[in-house]
């Protein structure tokens, strides 16, 4: 019998940000605190540390690119990156005004999109490597950003949100003046903390630090809109017998199933059926905060970063906090309550 969870040798020294499968194998990026992004093979029991990138701070998220030799990272170095994953060559792209919170690589358009806290997104067309980025200002700070196959959800401070349509971020004639397909204030009250789309192009999940999960739909007919609700999740009794209400950290659904995972502050993983609004199930509690979460491409395992969210109010990143498991999901064990 195989084992259905084993632990990453040779973890991050610092908090993880960030965590990314390859699109069409088991290989793992990995962004942390410690100024280094991390690839790891996963496919065996323990994985194996294939090589690790130091950079100049932080390294705050990190994504694949064209191919699976090809990684885009951002930090609070301020700089977009592009690494060579066999030669170690670093590229900067282009630099915000802040820190860079968020990367992600649109495969159909070729572009990559990063988020900063300057209050802009820079658009990078890879076709034109020598092109500047499109710079694109937004009201507010972005805290998560996510892609579908058509369009860009941006999530902000201030419960701002913006939709954007891939194909207007990858025209030819894209300017500084793009405007969002859409706007929207989150149906969540406190500050978001996640955004993750639905495989299926048609809506997106967020979540916030008050142990909340919104699920919406992009349709803007009243009826699709009479859909979108909220729930709590990520609480747990103290001995006074009152919830603690804990950060929702990471989102990610399935790319076969369409259901998706929570992590929390309170250290436990779930998956849940959005269209049935359902809990599918709730796997055991880990050492320490759930920061990040994937994935892998065939929908086959399921990895998990923990690292302290310092929800305790003790600081510092004490021996065996730091860990990634990677879980492999028996047959429906991601199903939602209804599906065949």
């Amino acid at each position: 019998m195989s084992i259905p969870q084993f632990e990453l040798a040779n973890p991050p020294t610092d908090a993880i940000s960030a965590i990314q499968f390859a699109p069409t194998s088991l290989r793992l990026l990995v962004a942390s605190w410690d100024k280094h992004v991390y690839l790891y093979d996963t496919s065996s029991t323990g994985g194996q540390l294939l090589n690790k990138f130091e950079h100049r701070a932080p390294v705050l998220d990190v994504c694949f690119g064209e191919d699976e030799e090809e990684a885009y990272t951002a930090g609070l170095d301020w700089d977009v990156r592009c690494i060579n994953l066999t030669t170690g060559a670093q590229t900067v792209l282009s630099s915000h005004g802040a820190g860079v919170k968020s990367v992600l690589y649109d495969r159909q358009h070729n572009i990559l999109v990063s988020g900063s806290w300057d209050s802009t997104l820079h658009v990078h067309h890879l076709s034109k490597p020598s092109d500047p980025p499109v710079k694109i200002s937004l009201p507010n700070k972005p805290f998560s950003l996510s892609l579908t196959s058509t369009r860009l959800v941006v999530a902000m401070a201030s419960r701002a949100l913006h939709i954007y349509q891939l194909a207007d971020l990858a025209s030819e004639s894209a300017a500084s003046g793009i405007e969002p397909w859409q706007r929207r204030e989150s149906s969540l009250k406190f500050m978001t903390r996640a955004v993750a789309c639905m495989p299926n192009d048609e809506g997106y999940a967020s979540s916030s630090i008050e142990g909340r999960v919104a699920v919406e739909w992009f349709d803007p007919s009243t009826t699709s809109q009479s859909r979108k609700y909220a729930f709590k999740c990520h609480r747990q009794p103290s001995p006074e017998g009152v919830d603690v209400v804990y950060p929702v950290n990471a989102l990610a659904f399935h790319p076969v199933h369409g259901t998706f995972a929570s992590g929390g502050g309170d250290g436990f993983v779930a998956l849940w059926d959005g269209v049935a609004k359902r809990r599918i199930r709730q796997y055991q509690r880990y050492t320490t905060s759930v920061s990040a979460l994937s994935f892998s491409g065939n929908g086959k395992f399921l990895a998990v970063a923990v690292s302290p969210g310092f929800e305790d109010g003790r600081e510092g990143v004490g021996e065996g906090m730091v860990g990634i498991f990677i879980r492999e999901l028996g047959d429906g064990e991601a199903k939602g309550k209804g599906m065949k």
